[in-house]
């Protein structure tokens, strides 16, 4: 029997998801149909303030959401 592994960017997608809740976060498809950009929608105000968020890989999307987060926890102790 085969053993299934995903993919890398399978497992960057799956980590994002989970470590990044308020957000959906998903790969684009280009007009030739491959895999582009990674983008992540924010959904839950608390833990983003920008709608969305693009990047070229997910370390950068990581990364940005990072920014979104501390942000939004920023905005919220301003209150």
């Amino acid at each position: 029997m085969t053993e299934r592994f995903p993919n890398a960017d399978d497992s960057a997608l799956a980590r994002l998801r989970v470590d990044f809740p308020g957000h959906r976060i998903w790969r684009s498809v280009r007009g030739d149909g491959r895999l582009g950009d990674w983008v992540a929608t924010l959904h839950d105000p608390a833990a983003g303030v920008e709608p969305t968020v693009i990047r070229t890989d997910p370390e950068a999307l990581r990364r940005a959401l990072e920014e979104e987060r501390d942000q939004a926890e920023q905005r919220a102790r301003a209150r």
